[in-house]
């Protein structure tokens, strides 16, 4: 995610992925460049996963030490702060 990045990220990637049926998106923001409406109001660094629930996205917002948990990928034991500064 980049700051010049954040609309197509946020808005058109999720509505083109809700369209044709992805299941599951997430949306990493390191810095964090989205708005309020997307990662909350206290701006933090933030993984955001998307779960398509009957052809409707449901977000769910990772932050800090908090378990990422994925129906996609249930056995997955990372937590926010590691999917964060990976690649640092």
């Amino acid at each position: 995610m980049s700051e010049s990045t954040v609309v197509e990220d946020y808005r058109d990637k999720l509505k083109e992925y809700q369209e044709i049926g992805i299941k599951e998106y997430w949306v990493v923001d390191p810095v964090p460049f989205g708005a309020a409406k997307y990662i909350g109001t206290a701006k933090l660094p933030t993984v955001s996963v998307y779960h398509l629930i009957e052809d409707e996205y449901q977000v769910s917002l990772y932050q800090d030490e908090q378990l990422i948990l994925s129906p996609t990928f249930p056995n997955l034991n990372l937590t926010a702060n590691q999917v964060l500064k990976a690649g640092k």
